[in-house]
This record gives C-alpha cells, structure tokens and sequence, in this order.
C-alpha cells in the first residue's frame, strides 16, 4: 500500500539515486532546511551531544514493552524504540504509550526483512505498511528508522533519504537476543561495558526479550547514571527533535 504523501516509485527512485551520491558532497547533507541537524544519506552510528546515550529497543512492542515502559519511567529515563509493523495489531496502545511518555516512535521496518536482499518496490512496501499503522495509531510517521540485522549499503541509505527517514546504526551492540537466559544474560552486561568504555554511545538492545527488560535494562541505567551520562533518545542524542512528519 502507498501513502498518499509517497512518491510514484519511479520518482522515488530517481531522487534516492541523487540523494546518496558518494562522489558529491550531497551525500551527507543535514536537513537544515527541516530545522534538524541530523543528516539523511548516512548510517549514523553515535550521538553528537555530548554526555549523552541513546537507549534503544528493536522489535516491539511485546509482552514486556509495557513492564520496560514503567522502568524507564521509574528512571526518569528516556529511549527509543523501532517497532515492526507485524507486532502492532492489538498493540497501538503501548505505541501511543511511548509517544505520550516522551519516547521516540522509528520505524523498523513491516515484518523485519535484510533490506538488501529487497528490490525497490519491496524496500517502499516496507516502509509504506508501516507507515499507515502509525498513522491509524498516533497520527503520525516517524522520520528515524533501523534496517533489520543493521543490513545496509549505499543503495539503501539513498532510498531512505529519498523516502525522508535518517538511517540508525548502534556502536554498543548487547546481543542480547543470543543471551535471554539468567545464566547467559551477564555477557550482554559485559558487552555493554565494554564498549560503552570504548566511547559507544547508541545502544542496542531488544524489547521483545524477558532478561533485557526484566534484567539488563536496570543494569544499563544504573551504570548509565553512575558514570554522569544522559539516557535520551536518538533524536535527542543527535539534538535533533524533528521527530516525527
């Protein structure tokens, strides 16, 4: 289904090729003309506020998005999460949830495919389905989104850009999707710090699994607070607060 607010893919297609050009300064140009500071054509892997980190939570939401939700407000903490399409029906509430709480809404794509095995036409599909569930939810589409396995290359990043979504990548990835276990959860912890010792600053991390929200994500805070840092969203991250079209 396309948006009325989409391109025909034809055109859509002639605009992402100029968009992401890499021989043309063009490539990461800012969309300053939106009043944001973040640039579309790239794979944006850092925050640029200083003492700031981005929590971010992919695949929701599911059946512990809502117990995660009542941590992060017990932190006064703010995140982000990249919802599927397919985990919406019968979830629009804890949608709305994260957008009234003050988190950032980004999309993560219908039904969570490597976008680079995708042609064209598949790669819109995507983005559009998605796109009208968030529109029948909360009235709006977000303009941050994350490719499914962090699968990206040129081609995608232009067709993001053409399509108006800044492309997420993470530097502390936490794997906890291979550690769901009270016994394993400790290497996740171990991960995170040690690349947040590295200087990463996006952090990855999954909704969708029991001890990520019920283990991992206090742990997270905790040091996060310890250590003078911020836990804000991507957007806020970037000092970017265009969030949202």
């Amino acid at each position: 289904m396309m948006l009325p607010h989409l391109l025909p893919l034809a055109a859509l297609l002639s605009l992402a090729a100029a968009a992401f050009d890499p021989n043309t300064e063009t490539s990461t140009s800012t969309s300053e003309v939106m009043g944001r500071v973040a640039p579309y054509g790239t794979y944006i892997t850092s925050c640029y506020v200083p003492g700031a980190v981005a929590l971010t939570f992919d695949d929701g939401p599911y059946i512990y998005t809502e117990e995660l939700l009542d941590l992060l407000a017990r932190y006064g903490a703010k995140a982000t999460f990249f919802v599927n399409g397919h985990n919406l029906d019968g979830n629009y509430w804890l949608i709305q949830r994260i957008v009234n709480e003050g988190h950032q809404l980004a999309s993560h794509t219908y039904n969570h495919p490597d976008l680079t095995t995708l042609d064209d036409a598949s790669i819109v599909d995507q983005m559009a389905r998605l796109e009208a569930q968030f529109v029948e939810a909360v009235g709006v589409i977000p303009t941050y989104m994350r490719p499914p396995y962090l699968a990206v290359n040129d081609h995608i990043l232009g067709v993001m850009a053409a399509l108006g979504y800044h492309v997420i990548g993470a530097s502390v990835d936490t794997k906890d999707y291979e550690n769901d276990h009270p016994d394993l959860i400790g290497r996740s912890v171990e991960r995170f710090n040690r690349e947040l010792d590295q200087g990463g600053t996006i952090i990855l991390a999954h909704d969708v699994h029991e001890q990520t929200v019920r283990t991992l994500a206090s742990i997270m805070l905790d040091e996060i607070f310890e250590r003078g840092l911020k836990p804000t969203t991507v957007g806020g991250c970037l000092g970017d607060y265009g969030w949202y079209r």
